[in-house]
Formats: C-alpha cells, sequence, structure tokens
C-alpha cells in the first residue's frame, strides 16, 4: 500500500506542475466523508445538527480501495464571527480527521461547503458573498487565511474554498471572489494546492458557459485544481426525485429522469475537454445515483472509464456515519460489514493514470 500511496504523492506534484510530464504516475478515486456540513442550524449541536466522520470510516473506504476524501465543513462553525478566531472545538475535531487520513497514507482536502453563501442570522436566511457590505470577499479571503495558518502543516491534497458557488451577486463575480481568496492564502501557504469550483453549481455540463474564465485565474505557485461535479437526474440537481405539496419526498424512476447510459459521460466531457485544451488539472468532486435501480449502476460506470481514461479522478457523493438510508449514499450497513449497491461499480475504479 505504501508504493500506491507513493504513487499518489507523485502524482499529486503532477496535478501540480512539479514533476516531469513525459512520465505517467496515478491519482486516486475516493468519497465525500459527511457530517459536519449537516443541519441547517448554524453554529448548531454537535452530535444534534451535526458531527464528524470517525477513523473507523476511513478505515472501510481504505480497505474497499477508494483512497482521496473530500471532507465538508461549514463556514459558520469554523468561524463563528467574521474576521474572528477559528473555532477551536471544530477546528481541533476537523485535525484529528484530517490526521487520521494522514495515519493512513490516505490524500484529503477540506470542503468549505457553502454555496457561495454564509447565514448571518443562524440558518435561517443566507447571504451571497459579494452581494453587499455585511459579506463581501474579503470576509472569505481572511477565512481561509486563517483556515490555511491552521493546516498548512497538514499536508493536505488541497484546499476546496467553496462548493457550489451559484446566482452569485451581480456586484462582485465568482471569478473576482476567488482570485481574492487564492491571493490570500499565498500570503501564508504558498505549498498547499488550491481547488476552484465552478459557477452554476459547478455543472461539468454548464462549465463552458459560466466557468470557462477560470481557467485566467492567476496562482503564484501554479496549484490550482478545477472541480466540477455532476448527477444524471434530468435537471442534474443530485435530487432524483421531488417534494408533494405536504413537502414529502417523491423518489423519481431511472425513466422520469431520462437517463440513458451515456448521460454522465456527456454531461462531464465538456469539463473534461476544457481540461485538455488549456493543460489544466481537474477533479469531479460529487457524482452519486440512488441505490435503488442497477441502471443507475451503468451510468455511473461509464462515466467513471470515462474519466479513468482522461487522467481524470473523482470523489463520490458520498458517505459518513449520518445519511442513514439517503439512497445515494455508500456508508455500509451493518456496522460496516454490508456494502451499499454502488460499490459494486466503485471500488472498480480506484486509479486513474496522469501523464
Amino acid at each position: 500500500m505504501k508504493r500506491l500511496f507513493f504513487c499518489t504523492m507523485l502524482c499529486c506534484s503532477a496535478l501540480l506542475g512539479g514533476c516531469d510530464r513525459s512520465q505517467s504516475s496515478s491519482l486516486p478515486f475516493g468519497v465525500n466523508m459527511s457530517g459536519g456540513e449537516f443541519g441547517g442550524v448554524y453554529p448548531g449541536e454537535l452530535g444534534v445538527h451535526y458531527g464528524y466522520p470517525t477513523a473507523k470510516d476511513l478505515d472501510y473506504f481504505k480497505e474497499q480501495g477508494l483512497m482521496l476524501i473530500r471532507f465538508p465543513f461549514r463556514w459558520e462553525r469554523l468561524q463563528p464571527e467574521l474576521y474572528g478566531e477559528l473555532n477551536d472545538r471544530d477546528l481541533a475535531l476537523m485535525k484529528e480527521f484530517v490526521q487520521a487520513a494522514n495515519d493512513r497514507e490516505m490524500p484529503i482536502f477540506i470542503d468549505m461547503h457553502n454555496f457561495g453563501r454564509r447565514s448571518l442570522d443562524g440558518g435561517k436566511t443566507h447571504v451571497v458573498i459579494g452581494e453587499g457590505p455585511e459579506l463581501t470577499a474579503d470576509h472569505l479571503a481572511d477565512a481561509w487565511e486563517r483556515l490555511a495558518v491552521a493546516f498548512k502543516d497538514y499536508g493536505l491534497w488541497g484546499y476546496d474554498i467553496m462548493n457550489e458557488p451559484h446566482d452569485m451577486s451581480s456586484n462582485e463575480s465568482w471569478f473576482s471572489i476567488a482570485q481574492k481568496v487564492i491571493d490570500r492564502i499565498r500570503t501564508v501557504d504558498r505549498t498547499t494546492p488550491i481547488i476552484i469550483s465552478g459557477d452554476s453549481w459547478s455543472s461539468g455540463a454548464r462549465w463552458l458557459q459560466y466557468s470557462d474564465s477560470l481557467r485566467l485565474l492567476k496562482d503564484p505557485s501554479n496549484k490550482l485544481i478545477f472541480q466540477c461535479h455532476q448527477y444524471f437526474d434530468h435537471d442534474s440537481a443530485g435530487s432524483y426525485g421531488s417534494r408533494d405539496e405536504n413537502g414529502v419526498f417523491i423518489p423519481s424512476t431511472y425513466e422520469a429522469e431520462q437517463a440513458t447510459p451515456q448521460t454522465g459521460v456527456e454531461r462531464i466531457r465538456p469539463f473534461v475537454e476544457w481540461l485538455r485544451k488549456y493543460d489544466l488539472k481537474g477533479i469531479v468532486g460529487e457524482y452519486g445515483i440512488p441505490d435503488d435501480d442497477p441502471r443507475w449502476n451503468v451510468v455511473l460506470e461509464n462515466m467513471l472509464r470515462y474519466m479513468q481514461e482522461n487522467g481524470v479522478a473523482g470523489t463520490y457523493w458520498s458517505a459518513g456515519p449520518r445519511w442513514g438510508k439517503y439512497r445515494l449514499a455508500v456508508q455500509p450497513y451493518e456496522n460496516y460489514t454490508v456494502d451499499r449497491p454502488q460499490m459494486e461499480v466503485l471500488k472498480k475504479y480506484q486509479y486513474t493514470s496522469v501523464d
């Protein structure tokens, strides 16, 4: 396993322009490890509204060969007050999990799971970054400078600066916000890669329309990794269903979502071809399928094969001990002894070659 880990580290260097591109190395696939972003109440009560995954979760996915971990958290919990200090308790819990991944030689990156927003009233409403003086790009840059100071010695695979920005303010573009965060991180950490999600919910299918300009971002360390997300339901939202007038969730069907075996490939192709055209490095940070129809497994496998063939790895949405019976989850049942149906496909795609 150490040999594979060192291969992973070589690939991280290749991703960031730091090694001979004439040589090929490998990058692992993996999973999102959820829990810290849960709840909808901020900061919320630990163990009630939210909680963090454990070393036992890491052990299970390492056994499956899914090594790369995307670790979501909420801005409101890590930095309760804008321009304020980080929350010692939650920061310690995050560091504990990151260290557990390091101990298992599993690359891990932290993900601010805020959708280009922050709640200033405990979760009742959310303010868009850049919409007004109450929440600005500088607030976000300050938070990431503090996070970079806290984590720069932990050997993170990357800083995922914002999950799925969308419908941003006309006052300041996502491009401008991202550049300010990059600049601030680099004042304290010149080494750790920075992961930039696309606009419009990070859609791979809509990448050229909403996110093409991100290739013009400047990083003095030349260590940017671009991230798209892609789901296979008709609107790419990842809900695979809808709610009735009473708010009850009604699962949809494969037919209702108008899926085909090539849906995933077709939707991420614009992103993958964009990476190749501009010689950029990227990852598909979220994708997921319902566990109740094997036809979804075919869609997933076709996309993973396409990603593997094109040197793009990904992290499945999602794992973590708080999911319960959520249809997309791959958290195992029966005390980690019973796999979810999606694992049949996921564990077949453990590494991709990077030129």
